[in-house]
């Protein structure tokens, strides 16, 4: 009887320990932008169990007891320490927020599929949403620009060049949710696209450095911009959530006035995310300090009783005439009937208003009799509009072929035009061009084993339309153009394939490969040969084949990373560098050229980490760019002539010809280190350099530039103290394009122009009110000083101070 009741007590007690654990699955969502992680390590103590989360972010809590105290840990995220009846109230869904010290993150770039990035050999800079939320950039320009890994260029307030490695324009790449922005029309010289994408929607940003043609192809010389916007959420329960955030942001220095908000509702199959922005900015204000009388706006144009009048600046420091207006809307509506299958549609739409191209408006005119008139009465874009609608199916399933497959369709519409009238005079020209884009590409990834692949293919559709008139804008009657590109029929294409191979090759080495084939049509001729240009139909029919390889080793004990990595790129011409009619600069004009073929850069580069447990790193890059076969602008002829009039003005005969090579290196470093609890200190500088065969300075070669940084940063409280240099760029190594442009830049003691160095000093602060509210303050370039970045035409904000509001929702 005895022993029978201690049985019975023994299984009462092994039922009851039973019962206290748990067999609910967990998962760990970052807190930032909502994705689920993997590789999180779950750990209870004593130290019994342990798993870590798969690619769904999702582990198994089999075996775990209601006394156990659970551990959350993943290098590149903070602690967090509970229990399960905390998981429990929670629906086991942990939100866990990055570390400080961001080096174990994640790329979705290098590859379009998501990759440790400790893995990946190419130089990567990643954007998180922390730190867009706190940078509080009034335009994705401003973004890129806040990272203090890119520089940016501006030839108006509503402008952004982004420059990379020496590259810029159409030799870098813009990409947003996957796909690519640039068209057949992106230009050679500074273009400003980059402002059509809205910094308040996007949820993080990539920056890969050097050439990425391998999975993006044509254009992605220098490096690629991958800006991937805020994403519909599902629900994980079975309730329909909904949630979101309005915010509103004044700044001083442009009277800048935005207001946006976004909102999303998601069921566990479907989900919605609406997007609105509005910005209204005013004249931009420069400094006072170190004032130079050439950057002042001391009069500008204005049409009174139907003449033009030079009016004087009420203020010089205020820059007349560079204001604008912008509105953004994204819609995304997403379907994940099952757990393989995603379905996403976006339609992301930007309009502006006229932007006013400043550095035309300042040009003094170059007739000798009237010395202080300026050239323009008018010269600006028209409404900037940009339409894109793209469809994203993503099916996870293992087959033969892939272990995920990724469809991606796309249309984008781009609208743009110049318009511009010189002083006095009544006729103004205008060109419009519009671009309708088609994209489609399928991603696949393959893993077996140490072996992963990644592969592709694509498919690339231009449809240009170009058309000018001049305008008597008494009379409103208009006349036929020159058109800026022919005006028949313009068909761009681009076909390729593509795929990328990374193997395990021992304990914490990595080996990657890659190839891609591109094959290039185009199409095209010129119906109103105004000009008699002795071309009118042009052809392209090329190819070109580009690879990668690179190696990554890791050191985990001594905290140390290398990688090495060889890779080659290529651009092919596309209408704006084959068959373009424009005045470039002064006294200049471009003329087509139908013989011209790809330029390829072949770069190396290699880069050093070395992290001290997890209070400090310091990371360097050095590489070496070789151009060959360069697109570059060259003096020409036109039926037999170096020099003609155009638009009422003697002007030399340029073109854009294949002309030998360049060469472009530099370093690059970035470190943080831990001061103590909360306090830290970060800072990176970048320095380029490069020239052609002829010994000429490359135009896109940024200066020296660095950022330093002191943050405190807990729980509520973020605040950074922080300075940009830019250094100087001398009348000798000032670009040939450059150096007429007198107008833009400062006179040395030989009245040569240069670009000089500057500094700023600034400070940002951000505080959470509560879990709904968010207040952000920023005092910018706190000393006013005035300035203006390398080849800008604007003048850079003096004192600018920036107050912003965010309610969550």
């Amino acid at each position: 009887m005895f022993i029978s009741k201690v049985k019975i007590i023994i299984s009462l007690l092994l039922v009851s320990y039973l019962s206290s654990a748990y067999s609910q699955n967990i998962i760990i969502i970052n807190a930032e932008n909502k994705r689920p992680i993997s590789d999180v390590l779950i750990f209870n103590e004593p130290f019994t169990h342990s798993v870590t989360t798969n690619r769904a972010g999702e582990a198994s809590l089999e075996g775990y007891r209601k006394q156990d105290r659970i551990i959350i840990q993943h290098p590149a995220y903070k602690n967090v320490v509970t229990n399960l009846q905390s998981l429990h109230k929670d629906n086991y869904k942990v939100m866990i927020e990055p570390s400080n010290l961001r080096l174990n993150e994640v790329t979705i770039s290098a590859n379009k599929w998501e990759q440790d990035i400790d893995e990946v050999p190419n130089e990567i800079a990643i954007i998180p949403q922390r730190e867009l939320k706190f940078g509080n950039p009034q335009t994705s320009a401003d973004l890129l620009a806040n990272s203090g890994r890119v520089f940016v260029q501006k030839s108006q307030l509503g402008g952004g060049s982004p420059m990379i490695r020496g590259f810029a324009s159409n030799a870098v790449l813009l990409v947003v949710d996957g796909v690519r922005m640039n068209n057949a029309i992106f230009r050679g010289g500074n273009l400003q696209n980059v402002i059509n994408i809205d910094p308040n929607s996007v949820e993080n940003a990539e920056v890969i450095f050097g050439p990425g043609s391998i999975i993006y192809g044509s254009d992605a010389l220098g490096g690629v911009m991958d800006f991937h916007t805020l994403r519909a959420e599902l629900a994980t329960t079975d309730t329909f959530n909904v949630s979101g955030n309005a915010f509103m942001r004044y700044a001083s220095a442009n009277t800048e006035n935005t207001l946006h908000a976004n909102i999303n509702g998601g069921s566990r199959k479907w989900a919605f995310r609406t997007s609105a922005s509005y910005s209204k900015f005013g004249d931009l204000r420069m400094g006072r300090e170190n004032n130079r009388d050439r950057y002042q706006r001391n009069f500008y144009v204005e049409r009174i009783d139907g003449r033009d009048s030079l009016i004087a600046s009420d203020d010089p420091y205020v820059q007349e005439q560079s204001g604008y207006e912008q509105m953004n809307f994204m819609q995304k509506v997403r379907f994940r009937p099952s757990a393989a299958l995603d379905i996403t549609y976006g339609l992301h739409l930007s309009t502006t208003t006229d932007i006013p191209r400043y550095d035309r408006l300042i040009q003094k005119s170059n007739d000798d009799n009237v010395p202080d008139t300026l050239k323009y009465a008018e010269w600006y874009y028209g409404p900037q509009e940009w339409i894109m609608n793209h469809l994203h199916v993503k099916y996870a399933g293992e087959n033969l072929l892939f272990d995920q497959a990724k469809l991606t369709l796309a249309h984008q519409l781009f609208k743009e035009s110049r318009h511009k009238r010189k002083f006095e005079s009544t006729s103004k020209g205008e060109q419009f061009e519009k671009v309708n884009a088609y994209t489609a590409n399928l991603d696949m990834e393959k893993r077996f084993g140490p072996h992963e692949l990644f592969y592709g293919f694509e498919y690339v559709l231009n449809d240009i339309n170009s058309r000018a008139h001049d305008k008597d804008i008494q009379t409103m009657t208009t006349v036929p153009d020159q058109t800026r590109y022919p005006n028949g029929d313009n068909l761009y294409q681009t076909m390729a394939v593509y795929g990328s191979y990374k193997h395990t090759l021992g304990e914490e080495l990595y080996g990657t490969a890659g190839v891609r084939y591109s094959h290039v049509l185009l199409n095209s001729n010129v119906d109103n040969n105004l000009m008699n240009l002795p071309v009118t139909q042009y052809k392209l029919n090329t190819g070109a084949l580009t690879g990668s390889l690179g190696l990554v080793k890791l050191f985990p004990k001594r905290g140390l990373r290398i990688a090495a990595n060889l890779s080659s790129g290529f651009r092919a011409p596309n209408l704006d560098d084959i068959a373009k009619v424009f005045d470039s600069e002064p006294g200049t004009v471009i003329v087509p050229n139908d013989n011209l073929k790809p330029e390829y850069a072949y770069n190396a580069d290699l880069t050093l980490r070395k992290s001290f447990d997890n209070s400090a790193f310091v990371r360097f890059t050095g590489f070496y760019t070789w151009l060959d076969d360069a697109i570059v602008r060259r003096p020409f002829t036109l039926n037999g002539q170096d020099s003609i009039v155009y638009d009422g003005e003697f002007s030399e005969v340029k073109a854009n010809v294949n002309a030998g090579n360049a060469k472009i290196y530099g370093l690059s470093a970035d470190a943080q280190v831990t001061l103590m609890h909360n306090f830290y200190v970060r800072g990176a500088v970048t320095w380029t350099t490069g020239e052609d065969d002829e010994g000429e300075p490359v135009r896109h070669v940024a200066p020296l530039f660095a950022n330093a940084h002191i943050v405190y940063e807990n729980q509520n409280l973020k605040a950074d103290f922080f300075m940009r240099y830019n250094g100087e760029i001398s009348a000798a190594k000032l670009a040939p394009s450059e150096t007429d442009k007198l107008h833009m830049y400062a006179l040395n003691a030989d009245g040569e122009a240069y670009s000089p160095a500057w500094h700023t000093l600034n400070f940002r602060i951000m505080y959470k009110l509560n879990q709904r509210i968010e207040l952000s303050g920023a005092v910018e370039n706190i000393t006013d000083r005035q300035y203006r970045p390398y080849s800008s035409g604007i003048v850079a904000p003096g004192r600018n101070f920036i107050i912003s509001a965010r309610y969550r929702f």
